[in-house]
């Protein structure tokens, strides 16, 4: 019993740290955003709506792949197969749920009094805040807020 409450706990430890690692960080830019030329535009957040971003299967399988060669250290002979077994499931399903990203939809008015939505997540926005949306054509690079 020792040993599976050990191994769940290094499951959820492995994932949790593969899911924070992917988080929105408006700190971090991606290797392919340099040598780009990108865009920005201001405004002020008037909403916010909490949402929830699906799994798109890495994070399923990583905790499938992590709890399979986990459960592989537990129990000898066929209990190895079981356990082996086991731990790719319950890693599946550890997965999926903390590949799920809590995330924000912020409805922001530009400065030029357009107003357009944007899904972001792991940032500290709040209603009334600044932003400055940094773009790469249509597509939303960061969401900064402006002290």
């Amino acid at each position: 019993m020792k040993k599976i409450i050990i191994f769940l706990q290094i499951i959820a430890i492995g994932i949790l740290s593969f899911s924070c690692t992917r988080m929105y960080n408006s700190n971090e830019v991606s290797v392919y955003d340099t040598n780009t030329v990108l865009t920005y535009e201001e405004g002020v957040v008037e909403d916010i709506k909490p949402v929830i971003i699906k799994d798109d299967g890495s994070g399923t399988f990583i905790g499938a792949a992590i709890g399979a060669v986990l459960g592989s250290f537990i129990g000898e002979g066929k209990a190895t197969s079981l356990s082996t077994l086991l731990g790719g499931l319950v890693g599946a399903y550890a997965g999926n749920q903390l590949d799920k990203a809590n995330a924000e939809e912020l409805f922001i008015k530009l400065d030029n009094s357009r107003k357009i939505v944007v899904i972001v997540k792991g940032v500290n926005i709040q209603k009334g805040d600044r932003v400055r949306i940094i773009k790469e054509g249509n597509k939303i690079v960061r969401v900064e807020r402006i002290t």
